[in-house]
C-alpha cells in the first residue's frame, strides 16, 4: 500500500486549550426538522429553577445517523471492558445530588 496516499487523506484536527477542557452536561434535548438536527447540551443543577444550554450541536440527518452508530459502537466497546451501564431509570438518584435540600 502506498503510504502517500494514505497522508493525503489523514484529517488535522487541532484544538484550543479553552475547548479542550470541555463542559460538563448532564441533559441532551434534540429537535429536529426535515434538513437537520439540533442537539442542545444542558447542564441541570437541582435547586436552581434556570439553566442554560452550554452547547448546541447541529447536523444533517445523514451525519445525525453517523453520529449514533458511533455512539452505539463505543458504548459497547466501553460495556465489553467495564460492565453494562446501568440507566438512569434503574437507579434511585435522590434529587439533591447529596448536596444540601434546597430552600428559597
Amino acid at each position: 500500500m502506498d503510504n502517500t496516499n494514505n497522508q493525503q487523506n489523514q484529517l488535522n484536527i487541532e484544538i484550543s486549550e479553552e475547548m479542550a477542557e470541555g463542559e460538563y452536561a448532564n441533559l441532551a434535548i434534540i429537535t429536529h426538522s426535515h434538513a437537520e438536527f439540533v442537539i442542545d447540551f444542558v447542564n441541570v443543577m437541582p435547586g436552581t429553577p434556570k439553566s442554560r444550554v452550554k452547547s448546541r450541536i447541529i447536523l444533517t440527518p445523514q451525519h445525525a445517523k453517523r453520529f449514533m452508530k458511533a455512539l452505539i459502537e463505543n458504548i459497547d466497546r466501553f460495556e465489553e471492558v467495564n460492565g453494562d451501564i446501568k440507566d438512569l431509570e434503574e437507579i434511585q438518584v435522590p434529587m439533591n445530588f447529596g448536596g444540601p435540600a434546597a430552600q428559597a
